[in-house]
């Protein structure tokens, strides 16, 4: 089957949520193995990228970001495409949603990707299991320089961050000042959110995900790097925007909608996996219509 598997969403996030797994445990490296099992027996090659960084309290921290790269679907000789995910937890949520959903979603991708022999790939995709985002986005910080660095022809990052809460309670999506009356205060949506200078890929992400029946989709494009609006910021995503490429957050809204957020609370029994699905199919999409034709 070449379309996404529930059952295999929610075997990942059991497995993964077993234990908490913050910055520099033991548990991390335990998912780090099981995320790198993965991908690798769908095919990928994954390399460990080491680094140090320093959070906000000038701490310096060990990350290791996992990148995965395709035989059949990366190629250095053509416009590169980045979705990613972080893999670490706060040091007291298990992190159900935030962000095991996300990561599950990414190894769907990793396993349905290189099924779709017919696909004719004009850009070439990497897949990004971040680390250090619990500590100030400092994996995604890490990648967006690494790009800089090696002048790869980016043109475009996506973060899956929290795509498994979803409340069809009217009511249940509370929302900044500034966006109330503009979006659903029903929190059944999924949220594509980009800045200034990503208004194709806005577009193109948004187009894959309505492909999906039943899946409302929602879009919000903030100005500049989404100073004015921080909420916007709080993922991998931002860092891309700050270094100038265009990039997306893929979101159930987080603490605007979950009630779990960074608790021990945040727990598999609190995650909609048919909605969850519906991410991750509707993700699937438009990777796909990405690397086919770009956007």
């Amino acid at each position: 089957m070449k379309d996404v598997q529930q059952s295999r969403l929610k075997e990942h996030c059991e497995l993964l949520c077993r234990s908490i797994r913050p910055a520099e445990s033991t548990e991390l490296e335990s998912a780090r193995q099981y995320v790198t099992q993965e991908l690798e027996t769908s095919g990928w090659k994954v390399e460990r990228h080491h680094f140090q960084a320093q959070d906000a309290m000038l701490t310096t921290l060990e990350g290791q970001n996992l990148i995965a790269r395709h035989p059949q679907l990366s190629s250095q000789n053509k416009p590169q495409f980045c979705i990613g995910a972080h893999l670490d937890t706060r040091p007291e949520s298990p992190g159900a949603d935030d962000n095991t959903s996300a990561i599950a979603t990414l190894l769907e991708l990793g396993r349905l990707l290189p099924l779709f022999k017919e696909l004719s790939c004009n850009w070439s995709v990497e897949l990004v299991a971040f680390d250090l985002e619990e500590n100030g986005m400092l994996g995604g910080a890490e990648h967006a320089s690494l790009h800089q660095q090696r002048q790869t022809d980016l043109r475009g990052m996506v973060s899956l961050e929290m795509l498994g809460y979803c409340d069809s309670t009217p009511g249940s999506q509370t929302l900044p000042r500034e966006l109330v009356g503009l979006y659903p205060d029903t929190g059944d949506f999924i949220a594509v959110v980009g800045n200034q200078n990503s208004t194709a890929l806005i577009a193109a992400f948004q187009h894959g995900l309505e492909k999906v029946v039943e899946l409302p989709v929602e879009t919000l494009q903030v100005p500049q790097n989404g100073e004015m609006l921080q909420a916007t910021r709080l993922s991998d995503h931002s860092p891309f925007w700050d270094a100038g490429y265009p990039a997306l957050m893929i979101t159930d809204t987080s603490f605007l909608r979950n009630p779990h957020y960074h608790q021990p609370t945040d727990t598999v029994d609190t995650l909609d996996f048919e909605f969850l699905t519906k991410v991750a199919q509707g993700s699937l999409e438009a990777t796909k219509s990405i690397l086919h034709r770009g956007y």
